[in-house]
């Protein structure tokens, strides 16, 4: 495996650092950002400004790209869906053929998300997600998910302006590489993508949320509620049990006062498990504690799990007493249903992992 560093694990000063010790002038390491960034190039050779020994020097001794393209799937409705395969490292066992991410590309009208992945597996373990099937395999470094979002790169305009965090992973358990991606994201010589496009889904780690608020960048907070009490959320997430509702809403509260950025609060509706009416009713007298949006998103169901996705009819009655207690709360719309929708997915099939037993 090639040792070399990535180009996308180094912020500015860390690129002029590194062409200091290897006799480059410092400005070289704003003519590599450009290319890469600007530019979108990815052979040293074709970085024309620098000089040739530089340029083979680049080539033997800083990759790119480190990750390969396993799968790219494109749905009906314009989402792009990517399987990345990345090199194993010491600490990260091989798991199927390897370990593995994914990231989305979702057009919108006016704006192209990338949902990103900050782990390989996940360690939360919710019910009804194929992200943590096989736990977590192993922490992704910054550059691995800066590569990610690089991956949609287009020469002839910047694809994405927007980031979501909601991808493969717990983004608060990976503090540190998730803090420095989101620095490279929102840096003028990075993508420039304001602080305000950038989303931290995060299923509610009280101390993280709290670290969180003292980030010099005010990003948008998601917490993924997907239950209105206790009882019902420790059945859906494991990790749930170490922090009550209360516990992560009053670090929530801490991140509103730092940054003034209103909390989303991400619902996945399972049928007939989180989605009466008196689940509405809870969660709206949670919402009513905080500043917050609410998002509804209908499941998206994964091969071997018994969870299935609501009615339509269900959905809509349940947006309706929230929005009749005066909720700010909004149907999410699903995108890509035909080409393995839901996190984790498009690693399950190809990696064929299936979801342990239920103990008797």
């Amino acid at each position: 495996m090639n040792q070399s560093p990535s180009v996308f694990d180094f912020d500015r000063d860390g690129l002029r650092e590194w062409c200091a010790s290897h006799q480059m002038p410092l400005y070289s390491a704003d003519q590599i950002l450009q290319w890469v960034y600007g530019k979108g190039v990815l052979d040293p050779q074709e970085m024309t400004n620098l000089s040739r020994s530089h340029r083979d020097l680049l080539s033997n001794a800083l990759q790119i790209r480190v990750g390969t393209e396993l799968k790219n799937q494109l749905a009906s409705d314009g989402t792009r869906k990517l399987l990345i395969g990345w090199p194993t490292k010491s600490s990260m066992p091989v798991i199927g053929s390897g370990p593995a991410t994914e990231t989305v590309l979702i057009p919108s009208d006016d704006r192209r998300t990338a949902c990103v992945s900050s782990q390989v597996g996940c360690p939360v373990g919710c019910r009804f997600c194929a992200s943590g099937l096989l736990g977590l395999e192993g922490n992704l470094s910054t550059g691995q998910i800066i590569e990610q979002v690089h991956r949609f790169y287009r020469p002839e305009h910047r694809e994405v302006t927007n980031i979501v965090f909601m991808g493969m992973g717990e983004p608060l358990a990976n503090y540190s590489p998730v803090t420095r991606a989101i620095k490279i994201l929102n840096a003028d010589w990075g993508f420039g993508i304001g602080a305000r496009r950038i989303t931290v889904s995060t299923v509610g780690l009280p101390a993280g949320i709290c670290r969180l608020a003292s980030f010099p960048l005010p990003v948008t907070l998601a917490l993924s509620l997907h239950a209105p009490n206790d009882s019902l959320r420790r059945e859906l997430i494991p990790w749930a049990e170490h922090a009550s509702i209360e516990q992560i809403l009053s670090a929530c509260r801490t991140y509103f006062d730092a940054t003034g950025r209103e909390i989303t609060l991400e619902y996945l509706l399972l049928s007939d498990v989180n989605d009466r009416p008196q689940h509405a009713r809870e969660l709206a007298e949670i919402a009513d504690t905080l500043r917050c949006n609410i998002n509804l998103i209908r499941y998206n169901e994964v091969e071997g799990l018994p969870f299935r996705r609501p009615v339509d009819q269900d959905v809509h009655e349940f947006q309706r007493i929230l929005r009749k207690a005066r909720i700010n709360v909004h149907i999410r719309a699903s995108r890509g249903r035909d080409i393995d929708a839901a996190c984790g997915q498009l690693r399950q099939k190809s990696q064929k992992i299936t979801p342990a037993p239920e103990s008797p």
